[in-house]
């Protein structure tokens, strides 16, 4: 592996802004131009095709083949007119990214010439090669088949020459093979469960929608000082590099003053966001130099979760541009923030009421709360699920370390939320409420609007925490694809709304007044789920020991969160509702196993060879040219020299140990694999990994680190953090 010199930090600091115009000063005249939306279908589809779709994505229900050619017809016309003359089912497999495959609109005519042609068949549905995806057992090589479906909720659009069909990813036994179909279904779960208890407030609602905004936040490297590093490039991230006297101490960074080049990338990025109908909303300098953030205005979720992918690609097309690359990796630096994927999550209805938002009167405050309670509680049920959905070989670096929660679950409400949940716990109880009691609850309930219109405040420290009218899961990962933590906390939020209505409806044909029915079960939910309600610092020391004595779990080790996957518990959420069965829950685990192997295998190959190629001979070079230079001082000052010469000979020596333990380490990570990679089954091998691997990386780094303090700059082989984080 040849590391490749890197330009001066006086080059890179001299590379010009690309600034590139707008289609139009007026967003709205060019905003989703490359989208096939609502007022796309109204011009292109006859007003039978445009109902079928909006029927299909409104309530789930087929279309037929002849609708299908129709809107495929359509959908063509407009995609042409967009300089379309391709087109690709796009899906997004357990690789971590999206998949496609481009077909041209070319079809043989029949008189020995071609047609350009677009098919109902083949918007509904391809075939592409499974065999290389990962599928957990679900395929093998020689059985390729696999199929791509088409998703109308989401819709199409167009990027170059291509028109990209949003779609799911199965089997042909019909197993999900992809990040999308879970999530369907459990947005399809969710939908069912929460109508249901709707129902008990408002009969008008007839479907509940889940809400996403996401917050992505990225680093912007240089490309020169990109490749220059292997580790970056390869890994994603640093795996050796001492800190820089400045970095983040100062929060001078923070929301400062966006740099020429970077606000250029911004702008080019938002124009194609714009295009692409994404709402980018917000931009700001993060946290950790040379670190950003992008927010949209929230959307429904499958559509906000297929953005958030196709922006992430889009990132990485435009930083090319103005010669950045874009690090979406949690932890790209050591000792300084790394980068979430905040998850702003809600529900709201078909009526107009986002259900985690309070209302104007009690009624609509009584739902409000009954949402808040529910919602916590599916946390408190499934909070080793919803840390495994997030807790992955990159994120893990990034949990805990005084920038992103822990991996403790919690749940922050806000003094005034969590008073109101006290006072419940307290006035309801298993007898009839005294009509003062109930006066009095009704109107401290009724006063919930203007309570937490200037007292909620926001707790960057929680992982789940109320932010006034959602919840935001802040301990999702940077380079995540937020499907997998949407899929599981809807699916868990889905299962506790169900428990939830079937609770009251048994005290209601008990003779129990509705509304003291609801109380009484969420008093019961209140007072199950207390340990996981926290309102204090989750990075403190004191939260550790406070979460240990209240039974809150903490899972660190990856592979023993991924076993998560395969309890009871996990089984019982997924396949009651019809979200996954058990071979496809056993098929991702694997896929879990293979993928965090696979991530410290490949850190420790690079490690590895850079520590043997690059760092030890610099290390040994320099410590020549001391050792020289003592041979010199002796030659010219005789037995005086080693008054001259004591530092020099103790830097040699300490080089010396510290080469020496370096290839000693890399001798032992390398045979600790070798004895992991014998291992047959995948989750053994991934404990091998975890606890025999991956505590090499760490050692080894430190002897890098040290040496890159005392060996001459000019010689050392790699650009520094000094030099990484102030080039923009």
């Amino acid at each position: 592996m040849a590391v490749i010199r890197f330009s001066s930090l006086e080059q890179v600091n001299k590379r010009k802004p690309v600034h590139v115009d707008p289609p139009s000063k007026d967003v709205a005249d060019y905003f989703g131009i490359n989208v096939f939306d609502d007022q796309k279908m109204r011009k292109f589809l006859s007003g039978e095709a445009y109902e079928h779709v909006k029927r299909a994505i409104y309530r789930g229900t087929p279309i037929d083949r002849k609708m299908a050619d129709a809107v495929a017809i359509g959908m063509k016309a407009w995609a042409s007119e967009r300089g379309a003359t391709h087109y690709t089912h796009w899906f997004q497999p357990l690789t971590g990214g999206t998949a496609e495959k481009h077909d041209a609109f070319l079809e043989y005519n029949g008189n020995g010439g071609v047609v350009e042609s677009f098919s109902g068949k083949a918007l509904a549905q391809q075939e592409p090669d499974a065999s290389s995806f990962p599928s957990g057992g679900l395929r093998n090589t020689f059985e390729a088949r696999g199929y791509t479906a088409w998703d109308p909720s989401s819709p199409a659009f167009v990027i170059g020459d291509t028109l990209s069909i949003p779609t799911i990813f199965i089997s042909y036994t019909g197993e999900a093979l992809d990040h999308k179909t879970p999530l369907l279904r459990a947005l399809n779960a969710v939908n069912d469960a929460a109508t249901v208890v709707c129902q008990y407030f408002d009969k008008n609602v007839s479907q509940v929608q889940a809400n996403l905004g996401w917050e992505q936040e990225f680093f912007l490297i240089d490309e020169a000082l990109y490749y220059a590093r292997p580790d970056l490039s390869l890994t994603g991230r640093t795996l050796m590099g001492h800190a820089s006297a400045k970095d983040q101490q100062l929060d001078d960074h923070y929301f400062g003053s966006i740099p020429e080049r970077v606000s250029a990338f911004l702008k080019e990025l938002e124009f194609e966001a714009y295009k692409l109908g994404i709402p980018i909303k917000t931009r700001h300098n993060e946290v950790a130099p040379n670190q950003y953030e992008i927010a949209p205005i929230y959307s429904e979720c499958n559509l906000a979760v297929d953005q958030n992918v196709l922006v992430m690609e889009v990132m990485k097309r435009v930083s090319r541009h103005h010669d950045f690359r874009v690090l979406f990796h949690e932890k790209p630096f050591a000792g300084i923030n790394g980068s979430g994927k905040h998850n702003n999550w809600s529900l709201s209805t078909d009526t107009g009421v986002i259900l985690h938002s309070p209302g104007k009167n009690p009624k609509s405050n009584l739902q409000f709360l009954t949402f808040i309670v529910n919602t916590i509680k599916a946390v408190f049920e499934h909070q080793d699920l919803l840390r495994a959905s997030i807790l992955t070989a990159s994120n893990a670096h990034r949990l805990g370390a005084n920038e992103a929660p822990p991996a403790i679950l919690s749940c922050f409400l806000g003094k005034e939320v969590s008073k109101m949940l006290d006072q419940i716990e307290e006035q309801v109880t298993n007898r009839k409420m005294t009509p003062d009691e109930k006066t009095e609850l009704k109107l401290d309930i009724g006063k919930i609007p203007e309570i937490l219109l200037d007292n909620t405040d926001r707790n960057r420290t929680s992982p789940f925490a109320f932010t006034g009218n959602r919840f935001e899961f802040r301990a999702v990962g940077g380079s995540a694809n937020s499907a997998t933590p949407m899929a599981v906390l809807n699916a868990a939020v889905a299962a506790q709304l169900r428990s939830f209505s079937k609770a009251v409806d048994e005290l209601i044909e008990q003779g129990v007044k509705k509304d003291e029915a609801i109380f009484q079960v969420l008093r019961q939910e209140i007072i199950a789920s207390k340990s996981i309600r926290f309102e204090g610092d989750n990075y403190s020391d004191g939260w550790l020991k406070e979460a240990k004595k209240r039974g809150l779990s903490n899972i660190t080790d990856i592979p023993d969160s991924i076993h998560t996957y395969e309890s009871a518990k996990a089984k019982q959420l997924f396949v009651s509702q019809g979200i996954l069965g058990e071979n496809e829950i056993a098929a991702r685990v694997e896929v879990m196993y293979e993928n965090y192997i696979m991530k410290v295998q490949i850190e420790a190959r690079v490690l590895g060879d850079l520590a043997i190629n690059h760092i030890v001979p610099t290390a040994v070079k320099y410590q020549n040219v001391l050792m020289q230079n003592v041979a010199l001082l002796k030659e010219l000052y005789g037995d005086d020299y080693e008054s001259l010469s004591g530092n020099r000979v103790a830097l040699i020596r300490e080089i010396s140990e510290r080469v020496t333990e370096i290839k000693t380490m890399v001798n032992e990570m390398v045979e600790a694999r070798k004895v992991a990679n014998k291992i047959d089954l995948a989750e053994k091998r991934a404990a091998a990994y975890s606890k025999n691997v991956f505590p090499y990386l760490d050692k080894i780094r430190y002897h890098i680190d040290k040496l890159e303090l005392i060996v001459d700059d000019e010689m050392w082989p790699l650009p520094k953090y000094r030099e990484l984080l102030f080039s923009n």
